[in-house]
């Protein structure tokens, strides 16, 4: 059956081709996890899922490379605490603003941030736990130009392989001073249709991560203050020092 007109998400009549949108911006989080049709059988198993990895992911368009992964369970965590992303429809924000989106999940925290951070970094004391291993992906940095360098899509198969690939202990990967970036032609990409800057894809300008590391230090002070665990404060200092010496 044909329908040419429906009820918005206010409850108005929308008709084909209304000036308003029929959906609210965040519809898209509002679909049941269950109808994802590759989702693990044990997806609500109590007693848990193994996780082998866990991807952050801001919307950055300079500065922060393609993908870089932890050093270690507490760097992992420093990194989440520390993710700023461009605001998008998912939060309050408006315009392209850059907003600190700690685990992606700043509008959503309900209890002492400080506190959250002591919760994920006490995993690492649990008997017989296995960490995941911890990655940071940017889709969204652009060129000089103001280009997407990344094509994105379907493309970013090619950084889960190199993922993947890690997790299985390949040694592709090597030491910066935000984290591990993959070695040199180890992001396989053949057959890839668009002529990518690897080299600017993955360079890390040094004014925009000393500035990267004031806001953060401003941010701590200001939003965790006393509560913001030592351990992480310490991975800031580290930061700041790497920074400083690129």
């Amino acid at each position: 059956m044909y329908l040419s007109q429906i009820v918005d998400w206010k409850g108005n009549n929308w008709f084909r081709g209304s000036k308003v949108p029929a959906a609210h911006p965040n519809s898209r989080f509002c679909s049941p996890a269950k109808q994802c049709p590759i989702i693990d059988p044990a997806w609500e198993d109590p007693a848990g899922v193994p996780i082998d990895a866990i991807l952050f992911g801001g919307r950055r368009p300079e500065g922060v490379p393609l993908i870089y992964q932890a050093r270690n369970w507490q760097h992992g965590v420093f990194i989440g605490a520390t993710m700023r992303s461009e605001a998008t429809a998912a939060a309050e924000h408006k315009g392209k603003v850059i907003m600190h989106d700690p685990f992606a999940m700043r509008p959503f925290f309900g209890y002492n941030f400080g506190h959250y951070l002591d919760h994920w970094l006490n995993m690492a004391y649990t008997k017989n736990a296995k960490l995941p291993a911890i990655f940071h992906v940017n889709w969204f940095r652009k060129g000089p130009e103001g280009k997407f360098l990344w094509p994105g899509f379907g493309e970013n198969s090619r950084v889960l392989d190199w993922i993947l690939r890690r997790i299985d202990g390949e040694d592709i990967a090597q030491e910066s001073a935000i984290g591990l970036l993959p070695k040199p032609g180890s992001i396989n990409l053949q057959n890839l249709k668009d002529d990518v800057d690897m080299t600017e894809l993955f360079r890390l300008p040094k004014s925009f991560w000393q500035k990267e590391v004031e806001d953060l230090k401003e941010y701590f002070d200001a939003q965790v203050g006393s509560d913001l665990p030592e351990v992480i404060a310490m991975e800031l200092t580290r930061l700041s020092h790497n920074v400083n010496n690129l």
